[in-house]
Parts: structure tokens; sequence; C-alpha cells
């Protein structure tokens, strides 16, 4: 029995001598696994980033007034349903279809043409990219709530969704004129975020402030328009937080090697970090300026930190993160009374926490990233910011003079949901 035993010892002990090594020289796993993991990647990271959807309605639905909440919910299923049709109508290839360094793709449906070759499958990478195409229109919603007809809204959606922003992402993203100059956007501070702001502030001129919004000066909401509920704002920051994880770290595109997965783990802390820093930078800089400590810019402080790490969530250092989202928080603060001082009327704060957040988190790229430069970049954001702007104002104009926008006062005054939608969202029965 002992001989046995010390024959089964040896066995072993000269399999793992001899197996051993040929492990340790191999330092990646096949190409069908890396297809598999890379895949998953595309696919878990994009439902994360699609539950960013009902983290927007929740946010908008509780920054409103109490007569506008079906709206809201009516707007954000809505413009996630054409987004999806869009972008799969034409706006995947008009992006990914660019020739390199050129400007714009064909407006055709996208097709699956899976190769091991690529190293992931189509279809996932085409889900991955039309949830960032709707969270592109998501940020306009709220900007433009409580005084915009519903079906001029959707227009513009589909348009945003199935032109305007497949162009522009391409430039970058699918290898176009500003990949070749040199532009860095990992996730889309600018791309997605910062356009989508401009998008809303060009509705926003156009449409004008709701009725009475400004008749009296202070910095302070006037009560009719009191938010609905700041639980409700609270739960959809934590949603859109909890999503920011796929969105940034499903943005390293590749699953298939140990650098990948560290990379992915990094940019999951960098990511909680820059949220971490906007929500205390302005919980002590509205304590410091008001005496309070204002939740819904604590709230929007998170959102701005996230949008500003989102450029180059995972070349700075853990405290680099802090400092970048803490900057952003406070842009959010300052952008938002810049707003009150011109009149312009932003519902919910999308466009300095997505457009002026999302203007700095892409200019402080290579303050991290060697391989960038500041001309790049302030290239990529004006050109990026002035064509959607531009483009946005035009179609909003255009709908304003032929079949118009804005609900009557009269609507306006009962509330959208009653003009609009007729669903009230929070009634008392006997």
């Amino acid at each position: 029995m002992k001989k046995i035993s010390h024959y089964l010892s040896f066995a072993l002990f000269a399999l793992i001598f001899l197996v051993e090594p040929s492990f340790s020289a191999e330092s990646k796993v096949g190409a069908e696994t890396q297809y598999i993991f890379n895949t998953l990647l595309f696919l878990i990271c994009g439902f994360l980033v699609m539950f960013m959807a009902p983290g927007f309605a929740m946010l908008e639905s509780g920054m409103v007034t109490s007569k506008s909440v079906s709206t809201i919910a009516a707007k954000n299923i809505g413009l996630f349903s054409i987004a999806g049709i869009m972008f799969w109508l034409g706006g995947y290839n008009l992006a990914y279809g660019i020739p390199e360094g050129g400007y714009i793709g064909s407006f055709i449906p996208w097709s699956d043409g899976s190769k091991l070759d690529t190293g992931y499958s189509d279809g996932s990478d085409w889900f991955f990219q039309m949830v960032f195409c709707a969270t592109t229109v998501s940020i306009v919603s709220g900007t433009l709530a409580e005084r915009i007809k519903i079906w001029p809204f959707f227009i513009f959606a589909a348009i945003l969704t199935g032109v305007i922003y497949p162009i522009e992402m391409g430039w970058q993203w699918g290898g176009g004129w500003l990949a070749k100059a040199g532009f860095s956007d990992f996730a889309g501070s600018t791309l997605v975020h910062a356009a989508g702001g401009a998008a809303a502030l060009a509705g926003a001129i156009v449409l004008g402030p709701r009725l009475g919004r400004f008749a009296r000066s202070g910095d302070k909401p006037m009560p009719p328009f009191a938010n609905s509920s700041i639980p409700q704002v609270t739960i959809g920051v934590f949603i859109l937080w909890f999503g920011w994880f796929g969105f940034n770290g499903g943005s390293q595109l590749a699953l298939g090697t140990v650098d990948d997965a560290t990379a992915v783990a990094k940019i999951f802390i960098n990511t909680n970090l820059a949220a971490c820093g906007g929500v205390i930078a302005n919980a002590l800089i509205t304590r410091f300026l008001t005496g309070k400590t204002d939740v819904i810019m604590m709230l929007n402080g998170a959102l701005g930190g996230l949008v500003a790490i989102t450029a180059e969530p995972l070349a700075p250092t853990p405290g680099a993160a802090i400092i970048i989202g803490a900057i952003g928080g406070a842009i959010v603060v300052l952008g938002t009374k810049l707003l009150f001082k011109l009149k312009i009327d932003d519902v919910v704060g999308a466009i300095p926490v997505h457009m002026f957040a999302g203007i700095w988190g892409t200019l402080a790229v290579p303050l991290s990233n060697a391989d960038t430069n500041f001309g790049a970049q302030f290239l990529g954001v004006i050109s990026v910011i002035a064509f959607v702007f531009v483009v946005s104002f035009v179609i909003w104009k255009v709908m304003a003079s032929t079949f118009g926008i804005r609900v009557s006062k009269e609507a306006e005054t009962k509330g959208t949901d009653v003009a609009e939608i007729g669903v009230i969202a929070y009634s008392i029965r006997d």
C-alpha cells in the first residue's frame, strides 16, 4: 500500500512539474473564449446602461411638479423605444460606416455579420451602443419638462437618435476625423453627455421658461415649481450611479485578458470615487454659500462627478478621480446659478450636469493621459457641441414655427398630465 502511495505521489509531482510550465507560458485564453468574455462584457454592461433609463425616469418624475409626472413616464419609455428603432434603422451604420478619417457613414439598417476575428458578437456591440444613444436623448427630456408637447419631443428624439448623435459619435468612436485628430473620449463625456446637454440647451432657448419661473428674483424655486418627490429623485440618482459602472466599465470593450479585467476593476473604482467627490464637494459648497446643505445639489453633484470622469476613467489615480469628480460637482452649482441668471429654465439641471461637467471632464483628460493633448480635446469639444447645438436649434425652430412645440398657457396651468396624457400620476380616492 505504501509503495502504491509513493508511486502516486511521484506521478502527481511529475505531472505538476511537467504541466505547470505550459500553464505559466500561456498568458491569454483562446480566441473563442475571448470572444465569449468580450461579448458577455457588452451584454452585461449594456443592460446596466439600459437600467439608467428608469433612473432618468425616476429622477425627472421627482424633480417636476406633481401635475407633470405621467408625462415624464410617457416621454421616457417613448424615447427609449424610439432610440432602439432609429439606431437599428440607420443610426449604427451612420456612426460605424464612416470611412477612416471621414465624417458620415450610410443610413442603412444594421445587420449581423458576427465573426470570430472581430473578437465579440456584432449583436452585443449594437445593443451596447444603442443604450448609449438612448442615454443621450434622455438628457434632453428633463430640461424641457412641464411645457413641451409630447409628440414634437418624440419627433426630435427620432432625429437626435437616428441622425445627429450617430454622426458626431462616429467622428471619434467610428474612426472619423476627430479620432484621426487625436481626440479622446473614453466613454462619452462629450460625445454623449455634452452632446445631450447641447441639444437640451437649444430646446430650452427656443421653448422658453415655464410660466412665472423667473417672475421673482432669488435662486430658490418658487412654490408652484416644488419638486414632486425628493426620495424619488434620490432613487433615480442611485440607479444612474449603478448603471454608470456599465457605462464606463463596458467602454473598455474587452474582458479577454488579465489586463482588461484589471482595467475594468480600476474603472469601477474611479467611477465610484468621482461620484463621491461630486457629492461631498456640493454638500460643502452649498453649506458655505447658503448655510444649508442642498440635497438636490448633492444629488446632481454625484451626476456631475460621474459625467466628468467618463471621458477618462482608467488613467487617473483614485485621488485624482475624486478631484475630477469634485470639480465636476462644483461646476454643476456654478452652472445652475448661471442658467438662472440667463433665465434659461432647466427643470432637472441637465445642462450643468451633462454639458458643463462633460466639457470639464473632456478637457481634463490630458492631465492623466499622456497620450492626449489639450488642442485635440478642445477641438473635439467645440466641434461636437457646435454641431449638435446648431442642428438642434434649427430643428426646434422649424417645429416651433410650423406645428408648435409648446403647450398652451391653459394646458400648462392645468398640467401636462391632464393636457397631454390624460392620466394623473397621483390621485387620492375616498
